[in-house]
């Protein structure tokens, strides 16, 4: 049944976007062929009065997804992170999506609770509240521990959502192959695995005992950070459906006038969200994929406090450092060396012209570089930074543009903080701090210490590991004789047959 399954999902989904006028935007910005265009309004326009209307207010893309349900709206916060896909106009519609849905009851996720702990939280918690915030996915209580009185988040899944994300995914899955049946263009845009990137995410996200891994994680990495903090995770109180954190009080620092009349340092705070966050990328090579102003709050000693864990974001150490050079080459105005960076990492075909690279990287960073400190972008030039490589042949890098797209996020809360703010300037001593300790001299020492403690614990195996090889080498197994191969058929064939026959005789008798 999951075939007609399936095309009434793409009909409803079809319908909505006719309805909402989502449909022109979506199909320019997959830059869909007319086989296709002409395929999808045909078959949807029709049933385009039974679509589900949506909030007027909102952006055409958004409105839809938004009136389509969970799925669709976790999908479009996961497209707003590839604008090498949907590109830069979609992706900032994107961005504005809404996770929130109505809650589900108390006594539901009372039973998830039990279900999952093994325990009723009547007799853990002194108080169970009323949902506090409700997303796609799950839901926010907070509690009391009877015991010690302390307050907890307790999040819990939404009863049914795996299996209706489930459904959904499958359906994505056969829209993307339909694509790619009428419209071989739109190969090119991957889009089978851009539903299994989505999956994955997902999938992720549906498994709480990942997001608890990933707060206990990143709580490690950013422990000594000064006036920053994570909330711990309630391991015992912990599963695959349920996460309980401690609850965090503060004000959200998108309230300017709260966080002026508590007396905080606004300009000083945007300096310190920018830093934690090149602290995060740079020196953790692991940072918050998620950092809008509705998951950071604000003490009132001034410490930053993060949560939501769900989307993170991860690069390797030989990829941060490519990154770091990239924005020290541009704050020294060196182009020369940000074009041999990207040359060195591979990111750019060897075939093309370094110089004409760094020119086409100088026009990119002066015209940023001349603006006044409230216009200076870092986020602006990563993108520019991506067109241009994308003109010279650079491979799409996922993690890099989620890394690019959080920026983009951080450098807007920042901004909202201090409008004046200079971005460069602030970034600058995380990036000089990390050049020292990666790529500078101390680097090297560090370096020539691991690889001295490879030798160290291999060494007394490489000389038996070289002979082991060099006689695999010289005496390759041999070939299998074709009679073997023709036995080992024969021999599938007669068990296929046995296994036939004692079907056949099992049904009839």
């Amino acid at each position: 049944m999951r075939g007609p399954h399936n095309i009434i999902r793409l009909i409803r989904t079809g319908a909505t976007f006719e309805r909402t006028g989502a449909m022109n935007v979506v199909l320019d910005a997959f830059d869909v062929g007319p086989v296709l265009r002409g395929v999808l309004r045909t078959v949807a326009w029709p049933f385009k009065w039974l679509g589900y209307s949506g909030d007027p207010s909102m952006p055409p893309a958004t409105r839809a997804l938004t009136a389509l349900g969970p799925a669709y709206i976790k999908f479009g916060q996961i497209l707003s992170t590839r604008p090498d896909v949907v590109g830069d106009d979609l992706a900032v519609q994107l961005r504005v999506l809404q996770d929130k849905l109505p809650p589900f009851s108390v006594e539901e996720a009372k039973a998830a609770f039990t279900l999952d702990i093994g325990k009723s939280p009547d007799t853990i918690f002194s108080s169970f509240s009323e949902p506090v915030a409700a997303a796609s996915l799950a839901q926010v209580h907070k509690a009391h521990l009877a015991d010690t009185g302390e307050a907890v988040a307790v999040k819990v899944l939404r009863p049914g959502i795996e299996r209706a994300f489930r459904r959904d995914i499958d359906a994505f899955y056969f829209a993307a192959r339909t694509i790619e049946l009428l419209s071989p263009s739109s190969r090119r845009l991957r889009p089978m695995e851009v539903i299994e990137h989505f999956e994955g995410v997902v999938m992720g996200e549906l498994d709480l005992r990942l997001e608890s891994s990933a707060a206990a994680e990143f709580g490690a990495n950013t422990a000594k950070d000064e006036k920053f903090d994570v909330p711990s995770v309630r391991w015992h109180l912990s599963g695959r459906r349920v996460m309980t954190l401690d609850w965090v009080e503060g004000i959200n620092i998108g309230d300017n006038d709260a966080l002026d009349a508590a007396g905080i340092d606004r300009k000083e705070l945007a300096s310190r969200v920018l830093t934690i966050f090149l602290n995060q990328a740079l020196r953790d090579g692991y940072f918050h994929g998620d950092m809008h102003q509705g998951n950071l709050k604000v003490r009132s000693d001034g410490t930053l406090i993060a949560y939501d864990f769900g989307i993170m974001g991860r690069i390797d150490e030989y990829t941060r450092r490519v990154y770091a050079e990239i924005i020290f080459g541009f704050i020294r105005k060196d182009y020369r060396r940000v074009a041999e960076v990207h040359f060195e990492a591979g990111y750019v075909p060897a075939d093309r012209d370094v110089d004409e690279f760094a020119r086409a990287l100088r026009a990119v960073g002066e015209p940023i570089f001349g603006m006044d400190a409230s216009r200076i972008s870092m986020a602006r030039l990563l993108a520019y930074l991506f067109e241009v490589t994308e003109r010279f042949g650079m491979e799409t890098r996922t993690e890099l543009i989620l890394l690019q797209r959080t920026m983009v996020v951080v450098e807007g809360v920042a901004r909202s903080l201090d409008p004046y703010m200079n971005i460069w300037q602030a970034a600058q001593p995380v990036v000089t701090s990390y050049m020292n300790d990666s790529i500078g001299p101390r680097a090297v020492l560090n370096d020539l210490a691991k690889t001295l403690r490879v030798i160290a614990r291999f060494g007394p195996l490489l000389p038996r590991l070289t002979e082991d090889q060099l006689i695999r080498l010289n005496n390759p197994p041999p070939p299998p004789r074709p009679q073997r191969r023709r036995a080992r058929i024969a021999w599938a064939g007669l068990g296929a047959g046995a296994v036939g026959a004692a079907w056949v005789l099992t049904t009839l008798f």
